[in-house]
């Protein structure tokens, strides 16, 4: 679910989790609805909200296995998927210290790790990578990549369409609560014209196998040329392997507003 703050994402996720009380419509899940069979529809589910809503002072590794004990797990049975979800997420070291202690990206995925401890079949995040360094951004794709292939639904929002289009095969783009538009993503970037956006990084830039992306160079920031032959994600790998520490990414220009308006048009 792609659009701005603002134009209804977090409602609708609340609606799906039963937080938000619908006004009309029906919400099925895994084949229980959840006017009718709420408990049950909400065990197939688990929503991982923008903000942090853990005991800070509590240890990371009970965080995680206290939420088994609201889905019925005993401490024993819980304790293999503790482990498996807290090394997969890099947080196996940071397991006995008080939640306070983590950074910011640090307590994001411990929020991750604790929506998965009792397997859901359904993971629906809510803008996940909000105040992550890329670096640890990327490390969450691939996590988040692997659950999907293993089974999993994974229902994304962000106003970052970089993110959509790393890790979404489907799109919808939302504006004041009501669904646009939606698509298969190839579909969608198939549409869409180039996008400049603005990479600051830790040096000035001085290589030249950014060519093809129409490089413009600004003390340390770059501007690239981002399209459907040239992708974000091949010009980080590129400054990657150039020793480049990437500082931040930005949208220079208004590619998806423009796209979003002209698609309302029509």
């Amino acid at each position: 679910l792609l659009w701005p703050n603002g134009a209804g994402k977090s409602t609708t996720i609340g609606v799906i989790s039963g937080l938000v009380t619908k006004t009309s419509g029906q919400v099925v899940i895994s084949g229980h609805d959840l006017d009718e069979s709420g408990a049950e529809a909400r065990m197939w589910v688990w929503v991982v909200p923008q903000e942090f809503n853990f005991g800070i002072f509590e240890k990371v590794y009970d965080i995680v296995i206290a939420q088994a004990g609201y889905y019925g797990i005993s401490r024993k049975d819980a304790t293999p998927n503790a482990e498996k979800y807290l090394k997969a997420l890099g947080l196996w070291e940071k397991k006995d210290v008080q939640a306070r202690t983590l950074s910011g990206g640090m307590k994001r995925r411990l929020m991750i790790a604790r929506a998965l401890i009792h397997d859901p079949t359904i993971l629906i995040l809510d803008e996940p990578t909000a105040g992550v360094d890329l670096e640890l951004r990327h490390g969450m794709y691939a996590f988040l990549r692997e659950m999907n292939e293993s089974g999993m639904t994974i229902i994304l929002t962000t106003h970052y369409l970089e993110e959509a289009e790393s890790l979404c095969r489907n799109m919808a783009i939302i504006d004041a609560g009501v669904i646009r538009k939606q698509w298969p993503i190839r579909e969608l970037l198939a549409t869409m014209e180039d996008e400049v956006v603005t990479i600051d990084l830790d040096k000035k830039y001085r290589w030249s196998l950014l060519e093809k992306y129409r490089p413009k160079i600004i003390d340390t920031s770059i501007d690239l040329t981002i399209s459907s032959l040239c992708t974000l994600d091949n010009a980080l790998q590129i400054l990657r392997e150039e020793s480049y520490k990437v500082v931040s990414v930005k949208p220079k220009s208004g590619r998806l507003e423009e796209f979003f308006l002209k698609s309302t048009q029509k």
